[in-house]
């Protein structure tokens, strides 16, 4: 890209006669300069004019995308969001770049800083991320070392009595070791023929050594072997990785197993070794990765690189310890058995003396026990000191002494030296005796001790129960609770006061009675609340509560008690059950149980629903409709009978007298049918007239008409109350008034049946 540019030209000015420069064109070029190379210069000389306008234009050409990348770097440094983002999108691929030691060197301070203010903030953070790591290795650790001590106590206490065992004892005094490393020494006779290396993943064989005249079949079998054990065992008991099959014993061959973070190295060992070999053969594999952790981490078959590892297997396969061949020493048994005979003859008379002191300090323990048991006595310190029992605590002067509990212990009492502490004792036995003395409760009162409780029953005066409750606030916490609540004030006051009591506890417990309020002022008892009518009379329950009436002054409120009982009682009388229906309350709820006609079911219905939103319920799921079907044939002769009258006549002609007296007998046998269904019948005798007339008339004339007929029916055997009349006038006719028989039929009277 070519660019044409004019050249630059400085403005000119006459030079002074004195340096032969011009001085302010000098000026102006070095500002410009200075506008070009730093924009910072730029914005501080805003107000000086430059030395020439393609000046600009040059440096706009030559540094134009410098100066604009500067700025988005300047603009990048002062925002501290963007410069995070853009330091963090090349900050992996740096620390991947970098080599290892200087990006830990450069790392290691700030990582370290970290750290340590995580577990200085939360301990807890770092131990639950080593305990997976750690806590295996020090259980396994653990377990060795408690396998290695039994193993060393079993073998002491094996030999501890035998011949080498006495032999072994004097090596032990003659060298220095403990008895047990001797008894280790010579009893464990081990020898390890085989090391084998395996790959922990792969299940290769890194390496194998073999002690001398030592045989095996092929190395890498056995491996493949060894490596498909493992892996049985934990796919089949669902084990951890970290875990394995660290022991396998066969015959007189044991196979360890130590695992590695890329290998295990498998012994094979003939004999009993201690268990203390683990360590070293841990060690063993430990050096070789740490010699070889690269090469074991990448090995893949070739095992060119770990030529140096046969060479520590050699050092495991080398451990072994063997029987010793030496003869028998007699000069050491000789020695041996004149200490043992001094030894024991002082261990003889040392027996001796001890047992005699024994014998006095188990009878002195004996004394003691005896104190311990003494309720009021608390030993703090007792022991027995050259010859003589020093013993110290607390006692209630009401225990027992403890001088008096020496007798029958054959303790000397002059080599005992006691000093006893006063206390107050706060078993129930010893309070209640503090009580008795300082309360002087009277004859009618008996205290006694009930399950560690101090309990007063009978009658006292106010002013000792006054006593008794002051005495109950002063007993300690740690004491025996002092019960007074069954003792009875015998004063008048109070005697009134539990009177009056007793009759509201029962109005309390009557139902259908509420009590609001009650209280005893001036010798007079006032009570008031609310009252359900059906519920017992309150003025009543007085009798026998030993309260004056006179006394007593009441003021009840009416209300309607849900208790199911008077619920019961109300639905009784309002919906007037037949009887083939029961109603019986049944876990709080009402339940109808029985037949009755669809009416009455209709209307319990009702009722239940009403019942519902106060809260009680009234179960009518077991009402069962009443089959009136044998009734309906005779209902509906009746209802088809009529009894037809003369014109302007209200007593019906001779002919009809058939009418009346079928339909008398009718009527008993249909109320006596269903009285028998549990319901009742009533009939409506409904008087009836034609148009003849005036209408006033006609309405006389037709209640006139039921009523014979309800008098006629009377004479022939009807239940009167099971007969009710009505005039109906010219209003219901049974055919029209223009019909050829319309007014000699509409002169009648009908009968309609009603069941209730």
């Amino acid at each position: 890209m070519t660019s044409t540019v004019d050249p630059i030209s400085l403005p000119q000015r006459t030079a002074s006669n004195d340096t032969e420069i011009d001085r302010e064109a000098l000026a102006r070029l070095l500002v410009e300069i200075a506008r070009n190379v730093d924009p910072d210069y730029r914005a501080r000389f805003d107000g000086v004019p430059t030395a020439d306008p393609r000046m600009e234009t040059l440096r706009q050409l030559l540094v134009s995308r410098e100066i604009s990348e500067l700025s988005r770097v300047t603009h990048l440094l002062d925002e501290p969001e963007q410069l995070a983002a853009a330091v963090g999108d090349i900050l992996p691929s740096a620390a991947a770049r970098a080599p290892h030691a200087q990006l830990g060197e450069a790392l290691a301070p700030a990582v370290e800083r970290a750290v340590q203010r995580s577990i200085q903030k939360s301990p807890r953070t770092l131990t639950d991320i080593l305990y997976p790591v750690f806590l295996p290795a020090i259980r396994k650790s653990i377990g060795e070392k408690i396998d290695q001590t039994f193993q060393s106590l079993n073998e002491t206490l094996r030999h501890i009595f035998t011949w080498h065992g006495l032999k072994w004892r004097f090596e032990s005094w003659r060298t220095g070791a403990s008895f047990s490393e001797v008894v280790l020494k010579h009893s464990l006779v081990y020898r390890i023929e085989h090391a084998f290396l395996i790959h922990r993943n792969s299940g290769l064989l890194i390496a194998h050594v073999t002690a001398d005249n030592a045989t095996s079949e092929d190395p890498q079998l056995i491996s493949s072997m060894l490596s498909a054990i493992q892996d049985f065992v934990k796919d089949s008991f669902n084990e951890k990785e970290q875990s394995g099959l660290d022991t396998i014993r066969f015959g007189d061959l044991r196979l360890w197993s130590e695992v590695g973070p890329f290998a295990t190295l498998v012994s094979v060992i003939r004999g009993n070794p201690p268990e203390g070999l683990h360590e070293i053969v841990r060690d063993v594999l430990l050096r070789i990765h740490e010699e070889s952790s690269q090469a074991l981490e990448q090995f893949d078959g070739d095992g060119s690189q770990l030529a140096s590892v046969e060479a520590q297997l050699q050092t495991c396969v080398e451990l072994k310890q063997e029987e010793s061949n030496e003869g028998f020493p007699w000069l050491v048994a000789v020695v041996a058995l004149l200490l043992l005979s001094l030894a024991g003859g002082w261990y003889f008379l040392s027996w001796q003396s001890a047992q005699r002191w024994q014998a006095y300090v188990s009878r002195w323990q004996a004394y003691v026990s005896r104190l311990e048991a003494q309720p009021g006595i608390i030993v703090a310190e007792q022991q027995a000191r050259d010859g003589q029992f020093y013993i110290a605590g607390l006692r209630d002067p009401l225990a027992a002494d403890p001088q008096s509990l020496l007798s029958g212990t054959e303790v000397d009492p002059a080599r005992v030296h006691s000093q006893w502490q006063f206390y107050q004792s706060l078993e129930p036995e010893f309070v209640l005796k503090r009580l008795t003395a300082s309360l002087y409760p009277p004859d009618t009162v008996r205290l006694s001790i009930v399950n560690d409780r101090i309990i007063a029953e009978g009658e006292a005066p106010d002013t000792w129960i006054d006593r008794a409750r002051a005495a109950a606030r002063q007993l300690s916490a740690g004491g025996p609770e002092f019960d007074i609540s069954k003792v009875r004030d015998v004063s008048p006051e109070a005697r009134a006061a539990e009177h009056w009591q007793y009759y509201v506890s029962r109005l309390e417990a009557q139902p259908g009675i509420v009590v609001a309020q009650q209280s005893a002022r001036g010798g007079h008892f006032y009570i008031s609340g609310l009252r359900d009518p059906l519920a017992a009379d309150p003025q009543a329950l007085l009798s026998g509560t030993e309260v004056d009436p006179a006394r007593v002054h009441s003021q009840w409120q009416f209300y309607q008690s849900l208790d199911p009982k008077f619920v019961v009682k109300r639905l009784t009388a309002s919906l007037t059950p037949p009887k083939s229906v029961r109603l019986s309350i049944i876990q709080g709820r009402i339940v109808v149980v029985g037949e009755a006609p669809a009416a009455w079911i209709n209307r319990a219905q009702a009722a239940a629903e009403q019942l519902s939103a106060d809260g009680v319920v009234l179960d009518v799921s077991q009402l069962r409709e009443l089959d009136l079907a044998e009734l309906n044939h005779l209902r509906e002769a009746i209802q088809t009978t009529d009894i037809f009258f003369s014109s302007g006549k209200v007593v019906p002609g001779p002919e009809q007298t058939p009418v009346l007296d079928r339909l008398a007998d009718q009527i008993k046998e249909f109320a006596q049918s269903a009285r028998k269904s549990g319901v009742t019948a009533r009939f409506m005798l409904t008087g009836h007239s034609d148009t003849t007339g005036r209408e006033t008339a006609n309405a006389s004339i037709s209640a006139a008409r039921a009523e014979t007929v309800r008098v006629l029916l009377k004479k022939r055997g009807v239940a009167p109350e099971l007969l009710l009349v009505r005039g109906a006038g010219t209003f219901e006719p049974a055919v029209p008034e223009n019909s050829q028989a319309g007014s000699s039929t509409n002169r009648r009277v009908s009968v309609t049946v009603n069941l209730d």
